[in-house]
């Protein structure tokens, strides 16, 4: 695969530094060879040469790795001419790299194990800035941490090393600043905004192994959250309030209000309407008894998967009762 011009600047690092680093930002974002090289638009096997340390990194892909994982930039590194292939100490250098890894070069099996060797009598017990977890806030069950479950049941997503909340950044901007504020009080990190170039999807990334573990604590799920059963913690069910506010979150991230209009002796009516969709049939259940049991009348349609609000005064309740955090849906219910 070519690559842009925006890749020709290059970071030279210490020996061992590159792989450090590169390795621990897929960690920290929980991406594979293949993952990574999408998102960077090189090959895979860019990636393995530079976890390899066979070629330098672009400053471009250093940067786009530390922005978004996390991780900072190695202090000891040297920034490369767009030509530094051409440099006549290029062959002194590839022999001094032989001499000083044993002849290995050639062997990539016998690098490999002397690599594991020197991790496992030093290199793992070493304290590198590189490699410790960066801490959060862990806050106590409240409301605000209630709404934050119901946000990522609904467009929430959870990898190895990263927290991710994907919204509409036109529909949803007012609510992405919701989001992200929410975050911020909650947990002490800002979340970083990852734009999708190809679609109008915005990203609210939290890069943190602490996160992802204390998600974990309170009931969220690591991977694809529909085929483990995703459903409201009971904790979160246990307390009215919590359940509330969590139904919010729900609803504001994959719910939406919408216009009915029909005919009917030559005049048009129409009214409001709530739907809610979820292919987790243990998290709709959850949402459709909790409506049910505020006098909501729920309706659940569409083989299963959708959930309705449907008359005008049920429609009105949830607004008084419940509420919404997302400017969109008042918007759309008041016009």
């Amino acid at each position: 695969m070519a690559e842009s011009s925006t890749l020709k600047k290059r970071y030279k690092f210490a020996p061992g530094t590159q792989r450090e680093f590169i390795n621990t930002a897929l960690e920290e974002l929980g991406w594979s060879n293949e993952e990574a090289a999408k998102k960077l638009s090189v090959s895979t096997r860019s990636i393995t040469d530079w976890k390899r340390e066979k070629f330098s990194i672009p400053i471009s892909a250093v940067k786009i790795f530390s922005k978004i994982s996390g991780v900072k930039i190695p202090k000891n590194r040297k920034e490369l001419d767009e030509f530094w292939y051409v440099s006549k100490g290029a062959r002194k250098g590839g022999l001094t790299s032989f001499k000083k890894q044993g002849g290995t070069i050639g062997n990539p099996e016998l690098r490999k194990q002397r690599w594991y060797e020197w991790w496992e009598k030093e290199g793992k017990f070493q304290k590198r800035a590189i490699f410790q977890r960066k801490s959060i806030a862990k806050p106590h069950k409240s409301g605000n941490l209630a709404e934050f479950v119901g946000i990522m049941l609904g467009d929430g997503g959870i990898s190895n090393g990263q927290v991710t909340v994907t919204l509409n950044r036109e529909t949803d901007r007012d609510y992405v600043s919701y989001v992200m504020t929410l975050e911020k009080e909650l947990f002490g990190v800002k979340p970083s905004l990852i734009k999708d170039k190809s679609s109008l999807a915005v990203a609210l990334v939290v890069s943190r192994v602490e996160l992802v573990d204390f998600c974990k604590e309170i009931g969220l799920k690591v991977g694809n959250k529909i085929k483990q059963g995703a459903d409201i913690p009971n904790w979160v069910k246990a307390n009215r309030n919590f359940i509330k506010l969590c139904v919010r979150g729900l609803i504001d991230t994959d719910g939406s209000f919408f216009t009915h209009k029909y005919m009917s002796r030559g005049k048009l009516y129409q009214y409001k309407k709530i739907d809610f969709s979820s292919c987790s049939r243990p998290l709709l259940n959850s949402v459709f008894i909790f409506l049910k049991d505020l006098g909501l009348r729920p309706r659940i349609v569409r083989d299963g998967k959708k959930l309705r609000i449907e008359s005008i005064d049920t429609v009105k309740r949830y607004v008084e009762v419940i509420g919404t955090s997302n400017p969109k849906h008042l918007k759309r219910y008041q016009k």
